[in-house]
């Protein structure tokens, strides 16, 4: 196998982690779900998770919501987590993979998608997973 090929595999799975964030973010009703494909645009990871939550409640829900599926499914925890205390914007590493919950007005304040506006935009929808 070329490194090559080894490195697209590296990125298949890089998404699929992606993916498995984002439908749990959907599961627990989180809104405006976007990835970003950062890979040639940054070497912290290849995709950042956003999504919106509508409280610090949900936004907590989700960050736990989206832990608790990466680790059923993927068998990780992240590398690292910040945010808990205030809720407002929790951030999880999972090294190829970098979740923001955030409230509106943080998700608005910050403007991630502007911020990484180079990196590909990839919209999430539950109904495109069939």
């Amino acid at each position: 196998m070329s490194s090559n090929s080894s490195q697209n595999n590296d990125f298949d799975s890089s998404k699929q982690l992606a993916l498995t964030i984002a439908q749990a973010a959907d599961d627990r009703k989180g809104k405006d779900i976007l990835l970003l494909d950062v890979a040639e645009v940054s070497f912290l990871a290849d995709y950042f998770v956003i999504v919106t939550g509508f409280s610090k409640t949900q936004v907590r829900t989700l960050a736990q919501a989206i832990e608790a599926a990466v680790a059923q499914k993927w068998h990780r925890q992240p590398v690292r987590s910040e945010g808990e205390a205030t809720s407002t914007w929790i951030v999880k590493d999972y090294g190829e993979v970098i979740v923001h919950v955030m409230m509106p007005e943080e998700r608005e304040f910050y403007n991630l998608e502007a911020f990484w506006g180079h990196a590909e935009q990839i919209s999430f929808s539950s109904e495109e997973l069939g």
